[in-house]
């Protein structure tokens, strides 16, 4: 069972950040975070994530709070260790932040006055956001905290992958200096090359421009997004066959949708040059793994570069950590000394327009808005769609 407490304790100087602990035998103790306040006017509850998470929140939630304690909110921190444990904290909670475990259906059917689910990731798929739309709630995140570093991170893998980095530093490890060159001049220089995207959203245009110096073909499939801005930043819009077969590098950037999962399989991977390369530096599960597990080992494709996987961390037997011609990083495009930090303030500022009667700045579900009280503040676009991350 989980112990929900509140402290009404006031501290002489506003923005002091006080923790309180409750441990009681047998039960979960909950961590409240507030600045001077006799009464909490919102409760916003979380958890504390216990396994891998993008969220480096120290704690303390100072940054968040940053914000929230303009409106008198409380952060509540569970430590629920189940799902009915969870529900019982969250029941009366104005907002979630959603960390430390799913929010479910049965989660959010079970929230009496929830006002808002905020994320502090550009993926949505730890909510189950259909169940938020039918129950009003607005669910937001954060899509372009971290584009640059992504962008930085793809153009990486494209070049480290097209000039076989791993090859080339083995070679020189394992005293076989001379066969580097041999190797490389096997391969087309990268200027005039076709680089093709899967979606069209922030990442990809923010590849697209760092791409431009290296003087390739640049290509794009997405639906959701209007020709002229791809047509704008240089990039010819196709149709997904066309994609696949015309693309020497494929660099995926659809979102973790329904509708995306694995959008790329292996009939798609049979499509494309023997000569390709393919980079996900975005979500794992657009990507059926067998399929491209398959596509590297029967040589339908050159070799991969890859950021996320369909199982985070991999099992060691996964074959894709056995293959030279794939290079691997740990779920770490968006990582940068000022992401974390920004995430935060950014969860705060959304939960607290909600809480304060205005529209969040983005939000997965926008359809919600309409039918709520909150008020349109925005002087620009929200740019939501599949595609738009």
């Amino acid at each position: 069972m989980t112990l929900d407490i509140r402290f009404a304790v006031t501290y002489p100087v506003v923005g002091h950040i006080h923790e309180k602990r409750c441990p009681i035998i047998g039960q979960a103790p909950t961590i409240i975070f507030e600045r001077g306040f006799d009464l909490a006017n919102f409760k916003v509850i979380t958890q504390r994530p216990t396994g891998p998470t993008f969220d480096l929140a120290g704690g303390s939630y100072e940054l968040e709070m940053e914000t929230l304690s303009t409106i008198g909110a409380e952060i509540v921190e569970t430590t629920a260790e189940t799902e009915e444990e969870f529900i019982e904290a969250a029941r009366d909670a104005d907002a979630l932040i959603a960390r430390g475990r799913r929010i479910t259906r049965n989660i959010i059917e079970n929230l009496d006055n929830c006002k808002v689910i905020s994320l502090g990731s550009v993926g949505a798929d730890t909510v189950d956001v259909v169940a938020a739309t039918e129950k009003g709630i607005p669910v937001t995140n954060v899509p372009d905290t971290f584009i640059e570093e992504v962008a930085d991170h793809t153009i990486m893998m494209i070049l480290a992958t097209y000039r076989r980095l791993l090859t080339m530093d083995k070679y020189v490890r394992d005293g076989r200096w001379a066969e580097g060159r041999p190797l490389l001049s096997n391969y087309p220089r990268l200027m005039g090359q076709t680089l093709g995207f899967i979606s069209f959203g922030h990442v990809a245009r923010a590849t697209a421009v760092r791409a431009v110096g290296f003087g390739v073909r640049m290509i794009a499939y997405d639906p959701y997004i209007e020709e002229l801005t791809m047509t704008a930043a240089g990039v010819e819009p196709v149709g997904y066959n066309e994609l696949l077969e015309r693309s020497d590098i494929l660099s995926m950037h659809a979102p973790s949708t329904a509708e995306a999962h694995h959008m790329m399989r292996e009939e798609h991977f049979r499509q494309m040059k023997s000569t390709a390369l393919f980079i996900n530096n975005g979500r794992g599960p657009t990507v059926e793994e067998s399929g491209l597990i398959k596509a590297l080992q029967e040589g339908w494709i050159a070799a991969a570069g890859l950021d996320v996987l369909e199982q985070e961390p991999p099992d060691l037997e996964n074959p894709l950590l056995q293959m030279d011609n794939v290079t691997l990083t740990p779920h770490v495009a968006s990582a940068s000394q000022r992401m974390a930090p920004e995430t935060q303030r950014r969860v705060g500022q959304e939960v607290t327009l909600v809480l304060s009667g205005r529209w969040p700045r983005t939000c997965v579900n926008p359809s919600v808005l309409a039918n709520t009280d909150l008020r349109r503040w925005q002087p620009y676009s929200m740019e939501r769609g599949p595609g738009s991350s």
